[in-house]
């Protein structure tokens, strides 16, 4: 037998720490595996060393372990840490050698998104050329839904179940005054719109909003949003807009880049892309008009985390395991839909050389010829991953949640 590593990498949602229960789970299940280690704040920190046993806080402690299934961003702690090709560097991944051997490491499991599946692969070809036999498998996770190879990642279900929820809230609180006003709300999605085309599911028998929708992957046209603005006012008093934040114009600039500043992965820094849209209503058509960005909430609403996300998640976990059992490495556990009616998935496998660095955006054809909407066949794609509710338990009126031991 041999000991298992566990780490999360990137930006947290309601749904990655179900995923490490199922790692968990799947790791005192398997025969192959003894200790399980939990590496804090991912690959930074275990370069650094700094790891958790975790049999004493799991095994035996299923209250735990469901605890950890409703609690919101990551119990292990998260970073943002680009490993270096290791042809021109190889100092962290022999570190990381060192280290799995040091504590007879024989499988290491990755939660995160597209840059942490650049991680896995680059670590899954190092190791086996090293002659190093640990399997390296990658878990995924982003509530951005952009993660190739897979019908949607874990995280994503329940962001859009808040952000649709947000909508129809929001819409509630403008009907209220019967004065022409326009709301902005922008959400997150720097170069695919899938949490933005997830407002749409507010959509009932009462209420249209929101109205228009924009996403990355029609280019933004300054006047035909104005003129769609000024045709809808003319029939309605209220009109909401769900924006995405990475919106381009058509030379494919950010409307809201700061300045052409990047952050250490190579991303343009986007701030504000609500407030650009407020400042051209107020000049254009001067009603009444606000501007919410959901910002942290769209990846922290653990009260209205989706069922069959938290579901999902467990069960991605448990895959990776299975397929590390297996003698698998330099893969993403995946999951693909198999029917809409009944809505039907099985669990699979992903060459993570072909999901590393890839973005997987809305097709254009779900997409309405005008760019100011999304088809029935994007929300007959999305309605299925916000079913059901998975609720914490509740003391003295607030949810409780796990947290990590103190180092």
């Amino acid at each position: 037998m041999k000991n298992c590593l566990i780490a999360q990498s990137g930006g947290p949602t309601v749904a990655i720490n179900a995923s490490l229960s199922g790692v968990i789970r799947g790791a005192m299940a398997s025969d192959q595996i003894d200790r399980i280690y939990g590496g804090r704040n991912g690959i930074q920190g275990i370069l650094e060393e700094r790891l958790l046993l975790l049999n004493p806080i799991f095994e035996n402690h299923e209250e735990n372990l469901v605890k950890l299934e409703h609690t919101p961003a990551m119990y292990l702690g998260s970073c943002r840490y680009k490993m270096k090709d290791y042809k021109e560097d190889s100092t962290d991944y022999d570190k990381l050698c060192a280290l799995f051997e040091k504590y007879e490491i024989g499988f290491f499991f990755y939660i995160g998104g597209n840059d942490s599946m650049d991680t896995v692969a680059k670590l899954s070809v190092y190791t086996r050329e090293q002659g190093l036999d640990v399997k390296v498998i990658g878990i995924p996770k982003t509530i951005d839904n952009d993660l190739t190879m897979i019908d949607h990642t874990p995280g994503f279900g329940s962001a859009a179940k808040f952000i649709s929820t947000a909508m129809l809230e929001m819409a509630h609180d403008t009907y209220i005054y019967n004065i022409d006003t326009v709301l902005i709300v922008e959400i997150m999605g720097r170069n695919a719109g899938w949490l933005t085309a997830a407002a749409s599911l507010a959509r009932n028998e009462y209420s249209e909003a929101p109205h228009l929708i924009y996403l990355p992957e029609v280019a933004f046209d300054k006047e035909a949003f104005v003129a769609k603005l000024r045709e809808l006012l003319k029939k309605k008093h209220h009109i909401l807009v769900a924006v995405s934040e990475g919106i381009k114009d058509a030379d494919g600039n950010y409307l809201s880049a700061q300045g052409g500043k990047v952050d250490q992965f190579g991303h343009v820094m986007l701030s504000g892309t609500g407030e650009v849209l407020k400042g051209i209503v107020q000049e254009e058509i001067g009603c009444k008009v606000r501007s919410v960005e959901l910002n942290v909430l769209q990846r922290a609403a653990a009260h209205m985390a989706s069922a069959a996300d938290i579901a999902e998640s467990i069960r991605l976990g448990e895959n990776g395991v299975r397929l590390a059992n297996e003698g698998r490495t330099g893969v993403m556990s995946t999951l693909i839909r198999v029917s809409d009616e009944p809505y039907e998935v099985r669990y699979d496998e992903g060459d993570i050389a072909q999901i590393a660095n890839q973005e997987k955006k809305i097709p254009r054809e779900w997409i309405t010829q005008d760019g100011s909407d999304v088809t029935e066949e994007m929300e007959r794609y999305l309605r299925p991953l916000i079913q059901g509710e998975h609720l914490a338990s509740y003391e003295n009126g607030m949810p409780q949640f796990l947290f990590a031991p103190e180092e």
